[in-house]
């Protein structure tokens, strides 16, 4: 007589992957709702019209976060011992996407990422999150985001003024004598 296995649970959701088939149904619902308000108020070529010019400025949004990014990664390369200039790119690139969603609600909400005041908040609650996550005491696998953000922890060497170094430490007497090449041997993980 043989044993079968007992198929392994799978870990519960979280909160949020429960509930985020529900917030995107409801935002969806409000967006079309809004934009046949909107349009049997103004009229549907104005509408029409609203969203073709908010997704244009997305796009170009976009374009301009891209650039800023470009050159500050060929500062960066030209002069590695300034300090990383803060482009904001990621809020802006984010509100381009919002601004290229149809809908009313996502441009509002594309406009507080823009605006300095709100932009500032955005900026502090991702920072919030972001330490939640990684503080989080959940075992590995559960979270994704929080096993991201560890996993990047855990790859770089941080110095007092916030740089990243890349490297290994090299002790005197384990290096051989004479020319060598490249390193390929596999490393595990820095550990913290």
């Amino acid at each position: 007589m043989t044993q079968q296995a007992t198929p392994a649970r799978p870990a519960p959701r979280s909160k949020l992957r429960r509930l985020l088939p529900l917030l995107l149904t409801a935002w969806l619902v409000l967006e079309i709702w809004l934009l046949v308000r909107v349009g049997s108020w103004l009229g549907g070529l104005t509408v029409v019209l609203l969203l073709i010019a908010g997704a244009m400025t997305g796009g170009w949004l976009i374009k301009r976060a891209g650039r800023r990014a470009l050159s500050a990664a060929l500062e960066q390369t030209r002069d590695p011992q300034s300090a990383q200039p803060q482009t904001g790119t990621s809020l802006t690139v984010l509100a381009g996407l919002l601004l290229i969603l149809p809908g009313f609600l996502s441009d509002a909400l594309a406009l507080t990422l823009l605006l300095p005041p709100t932009r500032a908040l955005w900026r502090a609650a991702g920072r919030r999150f972001a330490d939640r996550a990684l503080r989080s005491t959940g075992a590995a696998g559960t979270a994704p985001f929080a096993d991201a953000v560890r996993l990047q922890e855990q790859l770089r060497i941080h110095r007092p003024d916030g740089k990243v170094i890349q490297g290994e430490v090299v002790e005197p007497g384990d290096a051989p004598a004479g020319p060598q090449g490249p390193d390929t041997a596999h490393r595990p993980p820095i550990n913290g």
